[in-house]
């Protein structure tokens, strides 16, 4: 039981300061605790949370990939031309999460065949990706979407489809991480790529599938996006990176690789959400969310250091 407690230490930690969070929030504004407040503020994580995942493996793996948003943000250019060229919704999705799966594809095999460093590819590829979306919309927006296609990601019908894809991805990564050979693989490349390569594993091919992962996330998260928002444009996921890759590393994954759980990211991704929400909500101003948030992150950090630290 100690051993276990010691294990998820970060992952109790989290779980208190939601906890912890709520109650107060419940205290000060029994409004903001309602589920049907809740309910409605829920719709606004989803992205940040799907998006998450993948960048949690990655992380693992010893990479990270600033491109996520402007990726979201071409396929989601995409989704809007290829509906206005009449491909139908379905046709329009399919063309969207193709176009993030090319674009996590191009920063993997970057990353795995040429070897630049993931941080130079994905800021390159962040601008060109927000450029191109610019430049095929013209700075134009799009909408007309059918009403059956808008009402499946709609908060009042309960189960937004956003919700479900979450849950299964959510699912499908902390089974492949904890319970199959390539989990195995995602940790040893993230602890020592040179070790993993010259035991045997397939490690470009796993770097190249994160990345490819990842954008195909984005595609997703672009068609999401548009049925809940009933729009498509270039400026979508703008900064969206930025949440993701702080929920990661507030959920207890090493920026270093190595190391790293979905159930923590996904408790990470919460209170990151309700702390947002709540901020905004009680205090009406915005500009402190970027402080509390920042603040929660540093002493996230420090925990997760205190409580992986051997004694020498």
């Amino acid at each position: 039981m100690k051993g276990l407690l010691v294990r998820y230490a970060h992952e109790a930690v989290l779980v208190l300061a939601l906890c912890a969070l709520l109650g107060y929030a419940a205290l000060a504004d029994r409004r903001f605790a309602a589920l049907a407040t809740q309910q409605g503020l829920i719709g606004d994580m989803w992205e940040v949370a799907t998006l998450a995942l993948p960048m949690t493996l990655i992380i693992i793996a010893g990479g990270i990939d600033l491109s996520v948003g402007s990726a979201m943000a071409l396929s989601s250019v995409v989704f809007g031309l290829a509906f206005a060229a009449h491909w139908g919704v379905v046709g329009a999705a399919a063309a969207a999460i193709a176009c993030g799966a090319a674009a996590g594809a191009l920063n993997g095999a970057f990353v795995a065949w040429v070897r630049v460093h993931p941080l130079l590819v994905t800021l390159a590829t962040l601008a060109a990706f927000r450029g191109a979306a610019e430049g095929l919309s013209l700075g134009e927006s799009f909408s007309g979407f059918p009403a059956a296609f808008t009402a499946l990601d709609d908060n009042a019908a309960g189960a937004p489809l956003s919700a479900a894809c979450f849950l299964l991805i959510a699912l499908g990564s902390g089974l492949l991480l904890a319970r199959s050979p390539s989990g195995l693989a995602i940790h040893a490349i993230g602890h020592n790529e040179t070790a993993a390569r010259f035991s045997g594993l397939a490690v470009a091919r796993v770097k190249f599938a994160l990345y490819a992962a990842a954008g195909a996330a984005s595609g997703m998260c672009a068609v999401l996006y548009a049925a809940r928002r009933h729009t498509a444009k270039a400026d979508v996921g703008d900064g969206i990176e930025l949440e993701v890759i702080t929920a990661v590393v507030l959920g207890g994954t090493s920026i270093f690789g190595g190391s790293g759980r979905i159930a923590g990211t996904v408790l990470g991704t919460l209170l990151i959400h309700e702390t947002r929400q709540f901020v905004s909500w009680h205090w009406e101003r915005d500009e402190l969310t970027g402080i509390v948030v920042g603040a929660l992150l540093v002493i996230a950090v420090l925990v997760h250091r205190l409580a992986t630290r051997h004694p020498r």
